[in-house]
């Protein structure tokens, strides 16, 4: 589990400090890389405001948006300072977010590689990819295809379009710190302290709202499709490429582009195939985070402390405050539970999704092996995906869940064919669980004997008459037998 549950500590890179989780700091920005807009002094992360980082940008969140600004600049500081204080909505300033997601996106990659409009060439290359990755998958799974149509994202749009599904998973867990902030106080001070929870609130929105939005910035640098994290981010039905993140994934990795698109391509179907024909899943997996949510228990006398010496003429004093971390979540055995069964379960679509492309991939691609096993790395270092994800609610996706979990699928698949591995998706009882991750072979031996054992009862009870009870008799007249009489 991640020790910044939500971002409240450092909180995700910034584009011009590298990816993969790698802080870069040129000669004479130390300061800034140990205690500025990401450090542990600003725990909330303020530097994704317009001309943050200059001087005086370190542990000062409005030095940091006035430091060093052309007018212009500055402008832009007061308007999202405006758009902070005055936000009234929900626990998230999703406006702020998306602005600041689309500002990340349009600086580019560390790489240099900018955003761009998707050309008729290059959707046309997704679309048809999608196509033929799909009538591969008819033949490794069961399951329909589920992707009704098919789209090339820019790097915007990605962003644009899976916003909602970012609400979603982020909204239960800001509501539940949020809360805690006027929880704190006794019920008869609340309605005098009402403009300073108010404006505590909002703070709270627009924090979340910037972390959020950078974060989601990054991320679209980064992702392939719109189901890099486990997770339909995207519509319901609709497989998603982004070409110009396919092609930076490929560019060191000696493999034809072509192949490389149509591999991601058969992961991104079918993801599509499990969540269109698994009704329960997206619900299941939604629903271990709402639990993760409900089981947050914030630091309340640390909160009540902080609150009980604010004084509202003194906004420097807030502002300290509020980078004091006062709203860390703590760990309960409610929340480990959630996370377990989350990360339970997105090992296992992952690890389905992974045991299907590469049976499908395999006869017909000579890089699949490769190709298979970049991916499972870019994983296990904890890709851009995972480091986002685990910011923003607190969660890591183990690495050897993924493996154990694709070790399983194959010997289902071994075992009992396509339709009875595939099968097992039925109903959330039917899954492996975590100790069964531990041991496939042993989960895959024992459900053998189970059905095998039920099917010779069976069996047995449709040949012989003698066996077969007599479900015409009452209650009275089984007593009776039973007595002799």
């Amino acid at each position: 589990m991640s020790d910044t549950p939500f971002g409240f500590g450092l909180p995700p890179e910034e584009p011009d400090d590298g990816d993969e989780g790698k802080k870069k700091e040129s000669p004479g920005e130390g300061q800034r890389g140990g205690q500025g807009a990401g450090g542990p002094a600003n725990p909330f992360g303020f530097g994704g405001f317009p001309g943050a980082g200059g001087p005086g940008g370190g542990d000062n969140p409005f030095a940091a948006m006035f430091g060093s600004m052309n007018p212009n600049d500055l402008g832009a500081a007061f308007q999202q300072l405006g758009q902070m204080l005055s936000y009234e909505g929900g626990p998230v300033n999703w406006d702020m977010a998306k602005d600041i997601a689309r500002q990340t996106v349009s600086q580019g990659t560390a790489d240099g590689t900018k955003d761009a409009s998707v050309g008729p060439a290059e959707r046309s290359a997704v679309e048809e990819a999608v196509r033929l990755a799909d009538l591969w998958l008819d033949d490794a799974t069961s399951l329909p295809s589920g992707s009704g149509t098919a789209v090339a994202w820019s790097r915007a749009e990605w962003v644009e379009a899976t916003l909602p599904v970012w609400k979603e998973l982020v909204d239960p867990v800001a509501e539940r710190v949020g809360l805690a902030m006027g929880d704190v106080l006794p019920e008869e001070m609340q309605a005098m302290a009402g403009p300073l929870i108010g404006m505590m609130r909002s703070m709270g929105g627009a924090m979340f709202g910037q972390q959020i939005g950078q974060a989601v910035g990054v991320l679209a640098g980064e992702v392939v499709g719109s189901t890099d994290i486990g997770l339909p981010l995207g519509p319901s039905g609709k497989a998603a490429l982004l070409p110009v993140n396919i092609e930076a994934f490929g560019k060191d990795l000696g493999v034809d582009k072509n192949e490389v698109r149509l591999y991601l391509a058969l992961r991104e179907a079918a993801h599509q195939r499990l969540f269109s024909h698994v009704p329960w899943l997206r619900s299941h997996l939604f629903g271990a985070v709402e639990g993760y949510a409900r089981g947050i228990k914030v630091d309340t006398a640390k909160l009540e402390d902080v609150v009980g010496q604010l004084d509202p003429q003194n906004p420097e004093q807030l502002q300290e405050a509020l980078q004091q971390g006062m709203f860390q979540p703590e760990d309960t055995p409610a929340q480990k539970a959630a996370l377990a069964r989350l990360e339970t379960a997105l090992a296992l679509v992952e690890g389905w999704v992974d045991a299907v492309v590469h049976a499908a991939a395999k006869p017909r691609l000579t890089s699949a092996d490769a190709l298979r096993e970049t991916l499972r790395r870019r994983r296990a270092t904890g890709g851009p995906a995972e480091q986002t994800f685990a910011t923003l609610i607190g969660l890591e996706l183990r690495p050897r869940r993924l493996r154990d979990a694709s070790r399983l699928w194959a010997s289902l698949t071994d075992a009992r064919g396509v339709d009875g591995r595939d099968g097992l998706w039925e109903h959330p009882d039917m899954l492996p669980t975590a100790s069964d991750l531990d041991d496939p072979d042993g989960f895959v031996h024992h459900e053998q004997l189970d059905f095998s054992e039920l099917d010779k009862m069976l069996g047995e009870a449709a040949g012989s008459g003698s066996a077969k009870p007599d479900l015409t008799k009452d209650e009275g007249e089984e007593g009776k037998d039973t007595d002799g009489k």
